[in-house]
């Protein structure tokens, strides 16, 4: 009876962990959105700077509301190596975003996941179950059903190639942060975590994006603010979903953006899906409800 009960307290847990994941992967993707709107007017790193300096504000502002304990020399030192790792990450995605259409780079970015559940095995030393193991390649599968032969049957030019290798290796930093994330996310107080997330990578972006600045409009502004909202947001979010399960439990979660990535982009760009999106999308969600099964 006792292990039933352990057994139900732990299924609960995933599945919060599940869902948090899930709504964090929704914020994350609409703030890719954004930047991919805002990439036809302000270079990369100006771009990447004002994601990460619009992020500080809130992140600061949850920080002093959490009445925090300020951190230890050991969560600095870690938390400012990951913030390395964060830089890593999303300067060369947003490269990618630059260059290739949305529905690419985020088709490119399903390489994370498998990087994530790597790693968690190396690094951590977790377990991938059978059951873990398919999801990703059923995700893996949804996402070639989409492309179809888009990434290989066609010409690419030397810009669209750059844009390409530019997602594939944010992947690998993405994974990083995300194993980094996971094993101080039990340790460190959230707003600690949100705040190095933010605060650090802004500090290491300000002078490469002050040199490549152009002076933003008054709209822009505004949706500056709101992609550094939902950086916070998704992060904190990711935060809490992986301080309650594993990584290579959670990491075929991130095959949700397809979903979000539709409905951005039909909702910005006027963009419906076609049949092999649906069927790609269909494999996607079954898949991740194969990983979330206890």
């Amino acid at each position: 009876m006792e292990l039933d009960e352990k057994a139900r307290a732990s299924a609960a847990l995933i599945q919060r962990a599940v869902l948090l994941a899930g709504a964090a992967e929704g914020a994350l993707s609409l703030m890719d959105t954004l930047i991919k709107l805002l990439s036809a007017r302000y270079p990369v790193l100006q771009l990447s700077f004002l994601r990460f300096a619009m992020g500080t504000v809130f992140a600061v502002a949850l920080f002093f509301a959490r009445s925090p304990q300020w951190p230890t020399a050991d969560a600095v030192h870690y938390n400012a190596t990951r913030s390395i790792v964060a830089v890593g990450a999303a300067v060369f995605f947003f490269i990618g975003l630059s260059k290739l259409p949305i529905a690419e780079a985020m088709a490119l970015s399903f390489a994370a996941p498998l990087w994530i559940a790597v790693l968690g095995v190396v690094l951590l030393g977790e377990r991938i179950s059978l059951r873990i193991g398919l999801a990703l390649l059923a995700g893996v599968i949804g996402m070639l059903v989409i492309v179809g032969g888009q990434l290989g049957g066609r010409a690419y030019t030397a810009n669209a190639l750059l844009g390409a290798a530019a997602v594939l290796l944010s992947t690998v930093f993405y994974a990083f942060a995300i194993i980094m994330l996971r094993v101080r996310a039990n340790t460190d107080p959230l707003p600690t975590i949100v705040l190095f997330q933010n605060a650090g990578p802004a500090l290491l972006l300000a002078i490469p994006g002050l040199l490549s600045w152009q002076l933003p409009t008054l709209d822009d502004v505004g949706l500056f603010a709101m992609v550094g909202f939902l950086g916070v947001s998704g992060h904190t979010l990711l935060a809490l979903a992986f301080a309650k399960a594993e990584a290579a439990r959670l990491a075929p979660i991130h095959y949700l953006v397809l979903v979000w990535g539709t409905l951005y982009g039909w909702l910005f760009f006027g963009a419906l899906p076609g049949a092999a999106t649906i069927v790609g999308a269909t494999i996607v969600v079954v898949a991740t409800l194969l990983a979330r099964r206890h």
